[in-house]
């Protein structure tokens, strides 16, 4: 499956515009591989960090994953146009992210 930021794919032509897809994914951005930050590493800025990033990494995987799935369901082998919004649910450490384009076929 393509997927791209731009409204067109370089050397393919659409020819079937199938509808807006979104794929969503929430977790803590301090979990990674199923393993939390210890409460020692959350005084380590440089693990902070890393553990965050991984995390956040994570999570984007999964919403991009269900961005697929739920585009294939629609017969598409592209997506264009993707948007991706990162924001954290108040009060607490987990992250949401949604990725949304436009599901698309091309040739």
């Amino acid at each position: 499956m393509i997927l791209t930021t731009t409204n067109n794919i370089e050397n393919f032509k659409i020819v079937d515009y199938l509808g807006i897809v979104t794929g969503t994914a929430y977790d803590s951005s301090y979990t990674s591989n199923g393993t939390r930050m210890s409460f020692k590493d959350m005084f380590s800025m440089s693990k902070y960090y890393e553990k965050y990033t991984l995390g956040l990494e994570s999570i984007k995987e999964k919403a991009f994953q269900n961005l697929k799935d739920n585009a294939t369901k629609l017969g598409a082998n592209a997506v264009v146009g993707i948007q991706l919004d990162v924001e954290p649910l108040a009060n607490s450490s987990t992250l949401l992210v949604s990725i949304t384009g436009t599901a698309v076929k091309v040739a």
